[in-house]
């Protein structure tokens, strides 16, 4: 009889196990889809918000931070970036900028000029999912999705 207990027990626990742990995660209603860090992350600016103005950001500017390195880079629209980057879990301390000098289209200087408001101070950032928002001290928004 105690056989037959636990061949019953274990037939019915199995499947009970098994579907608990096959779902995946999706971006669908009620699921819990994974966090993207802010460091390693490709991330292409899409929009700029300054002085209450939001302009779509020209010239695909994209920037990575690097923990191990402590570095940001990236292009601003028409020339290179890079400084440094201490990231903690609310902000990002971002040091003086170095870039390359070319001149490009004004829309994308423009794109470049109010990216360069970032750098040399603190942002606040915050990631949802694939979307990362930075919030300079100065009220500047940038907002940037993740390459994929």
């Amino acid at each position: 009889m105690d056989k037959q207990r636990f061949t019953l027990a274990v037939l019915t626990i199995v499947p009970l196990v098994v579907a608990c742990g096959s779902e995946k995660a999706t971006s669908g209603s009620g699921s819990v889809a994974e966090q993207r860090p802010v460091t390693g992350v490709d991330w292409q600016v899409q929009g700029i918000t300054a002085a209450g103005a939001t302009t779509k950001a020209q010239g695909k500017p994209h920037l990575t931070f690097d923990a191990k390195n402590g570095k940001v880079g990236g292009r601003l629209g028409c020339n290179a970036v890079n400084a440094t980057a201490t990231v903690d879990a609310t902000q990002i301390t971002l040091g003086r900028p170095s870039t390359t000098r070319m001149m490009c289209d004004a829309s994308l200087m423009g794109t470049e000029r109010a990216l360069l408001a970032l750098f040399d101070g603190r942002v606040g950032y915050r990631v949802d999912h694939d979307t990362l928002t930075l919030t300079s001290e100065n009220g500047t928004t940038v907002r940037a999705v993740a390459d994929k």
